[in-house]
């Protein structure tokens, strides 16, 4: 698929990747970009400068995502890409971390991407032509050792666009995950993601890759190329890969008691 002329909604679409993402498609050509974000001013402000609609969403809720893509429909008669982005960093833990933080992780990493899917994806196959773009991490292509929460669900927002993609990907659906590592944004930076960092990618370049993957359907769209070789280690030799992980967990552990 093309952005040209097309309908799109970008989720988490305020700030970072989804910025990137809403503007690079605004660029491109797009019909209308729907700017969606929890926080409804600051996507007010890239609405504006796109020239989109903005809409406020907390995809912790399916009815929201409902609404979200009702309003697509009522102000535009279709919705031909989604590009489900929002995320959510949590804090640094395992087993101990509570309850609410695990259940607002697997809400906004695992079931918005279902709910979204259930909004969208019966009218793309009816069509024949539509396209839904995961946002993962590299974490759940890997691993995280920092956050048990963010690895695990992203592990599952990886697992949910492999079924999407073989459910559909022959009934007009493109769909794509999204795999990055670090990329320059106020989640990861904790700085407004306004200053550069080493290893750290601007945004605007993840969004060129996620524009590249719609057009020529490719599923894993991986910004840090070296991602797909971690990945092919760990399947190649899983034991070794656990094995210095678990190195990787000390190490972190070991910071952690010294910094505290």
């Amino acid at each position: 698929m093309d952005p040209k002329d097309k309908v799109i909604i970008v989720t988490g679409g305020a700030s970072g990747i989804g910025r990137s993402i809403a503007r690079r498609f605004a660029q491109e050509g797009a019909r209308a970009v729907v700017v969606a974000d929890l926080h409804l001013a600051p996507a007010q402000a890239v609405a504006d400068e796109i020239g989109g609609l903005a809409v406020r969403c907390d995809v912790s809720k399916e009815a929201d995502i409902q609404a979200l893509v009702a309003t697509t429909r009522e102000r535009y008669g279709r919705v031909d890409a989604y590009i489900s982005n929002a995320g959510i960093l949590g804090r640094p833990g395992g087993i101990e971390l509570e309850d609410p933080l695990w259940d607002a992780m697997w809400n906004i990493h695992g079931m918005a991407h279902v709910w979204a899917a259930r909004a969208v994806v019966p009218e793309m196959v009816e069509r024949g032509e539509g396209f839904f773009l995961v946002t993962a991490s590299a974490a759940g292509l890997l691993t995280i050792v920092e956050s048990a929460p963010y690895a695990v669900t992203k592990h599952a927002a990886v697992a949910f666009a492999e079924w999407l993609r073989i459910a559909y990907g022959r009934r007009g659906v493109g769909v794509a995950c999204l795999c990055p590592q670090s990329v320059q944004t106020a989640m990861v930076t904790g700085d407004g993601g306004s200053a550069s960092h080493d290893g750290i990618l601007p945004p605007e370049q993840v969004a060129g890759d996620v524009l590249a993957a719609m057009q020529d359907g490719r599923f894993l769209v991986l910004p840090h190329p070296e991602v797909a070789q971690y990945f092919r280690n760990k399947g190649q030799d899983y034991e070794r890969w656990l094995g210095g992980m678990q190195k990787m967990y000390a190490r972190h552990a070991q910071a952690q008691a010294q910094a505290s």
